[in-house]
């Protein structure tokens, strides 16, 4: 988001549907408008990678730090061991704290692609709750938080019947005393999050009211849900993650070029800069301009102008039918019996020998221009070009 001079970046957030839920709204807005507010997004570091989910939240981010603002982020290597039990059926899977550092440090290299370096702070929890005793913790933090009104929440509920412990319990408590601790050693007065969050956020907000502090607040992003109200994000091969090699710049253009045209305006107020009216404009005149429009932009804040435009040509040759050869995205794998029904499955092109079958009867499987219908078909050649169903085009070099 590039910066808009005095524009309040509240008013922009909300104008581009960046704001779900807030604690105090018009005191938010005032002190955004006023001068600049320390504010902070806490991210668990759970995996070594981040997904889109985190992206979207990021982008708020940006828009507060290009704004004037002063960025906090908050790595959560004490919280992460515990886990979160928001909405969870079941316990996390712990994982051990060499695995939650190491995460914690490809993490902080990735957001250094996406923010404002010079004006971010990275932190993590277990600097300061490894110097906390539990006696300490119970009095200092606990006793600020009442068991009753914790189980209400819903995040809670469908855990009560299903073994929800007391450490899970105590995710909350570190969550709300990450707050307290910010706003104490960097004078952090506002906390942002995904609206799944949101629990976990206020009890920052009302901790550092029961203790006492200057107002603290707080406002949630929605979730990145398509016109139905699903995640998105979600792809054949996994999640979206915005570094490493496991998603290509064109897996993610192809993902969001093929949006459904309900989507498309609001993909292109949460991940490009243009301005409000234009993309109104845009995606009534002409959507799959529109649709075109938005998967560039999405791509090239992942993955650089280059690798935008090379991902935009490769989708435009590929869906000519102008395959060439070296510009579809390529994978080598291992498959000995070169069956074409192993070979989808080497290549993740099907989750499961039964679905690579059903994708060939179907009709859905074509190497090299020739559809393949037998599945006892056998791939002869080292390297070939699939394509599976309409959308999907995949270069497999075969060992």
């Amino acid at each position: 988001m590039k910066k808009q001079g005095k524009t309040n970046a509240f008013d922009v957030l909300r104008e581009r549907g960046f704001v779900h839920s807030t604690s105090h709204e018009k005191e938010i807005r005032e002190a955004l408008g006023s001068g600049p507010v320390t504010f902070y997004l806490g991210i668990d570091p759970t995996a070594d990678n981040l997904h889109i989910g985190h992206f979207f939240a990021l982008r708020a981010f940006r828009i507060m730090q290009d704004h004037g603002h002063k960025g906090i982020i908050l790595i959560g290597n004490a919280t992460a061991v515990i886990g979160d039990p928001s909405f969870k059926n079941d316990m996390r899977k712990m994982l051990s704290q060499e695995a939650v550092d190491k995460n914690a440090r490809d993490i902080s290299n990735i957001l250094t692609k996406f923010l404002d370096v010079k004006n971010t702070t990275i932190v993590y929890n277990a600097d300061w709750f490894k110097n906390i005793n539990y006696v300490s913790a119970l009095l200092d933090i606990g006793a600020h938080f009442n068991i009753a009104e914790m189980l209400s929440k819903d995040i809670y509920k469908n855990r009560l019947g299903n073994g929800l412990t007391f450490m899970e319990m105590g995710y909350m408590l570190m969550q709300g005393y990450d707050f307290v601790h910010l706003n104490e050693k960097y004078g952090c007065t506002l906390q942002i999050g995904g609206s799944d969050q949101w629990s976990n956020i206020l009890s920052g907000v009302e901790l550092g009211r029961k203790k006492q502090k200057p107002l603290m607040m707080a406002f949630c992003t929605p979730l990145l849900t398509n016109h139905e109200g699903q995640k998105m994000g979600k792809t054949e091969k996994g999640a979206l993650w915005v570094s490493g090699g496991s998603v290509t710049a064109y897996d993610f253009y192809q993902y969001f070029v093929n949006a459904h045209d309900n989507d498309v305006e609001r993909l292109l107020l949460f991940f490009s800069d243009l301005p409000v009216p234009e993309i109104k404009t845009l995606c009534t005149k002409d959507i799959v301009l529109a649709k075109r429009t938005m998967a560039l932009a999405v791509t090239e804040l992942i993955h650089g102008k280059d690798g935008a435009e090379k991902a935009k040509e490769m989708s435009a040759k590929l869906f000519s039918g102008d395959t060439g050869g070296a510009d579809a995205p390529t994978v080598s794998v291992v498959c000995p019996s070169r069956s074409v029904v192993d070979v989808l499955v080497a290549a993740n092109l099907a989750k499961s020998k039964r679905e690579a079958r059903e994708f060939i009867t179907g009709g859905a499987i074509t190497i090299d221009n020739d559809k393949i219908t037998d599945v006892e078909h056998v791939v002869n050649k080292n390297e070939c070009l699939v394509k599976k169903g309409k959308k999907t085009f995949l270069r497999i070099q075969i060992k």
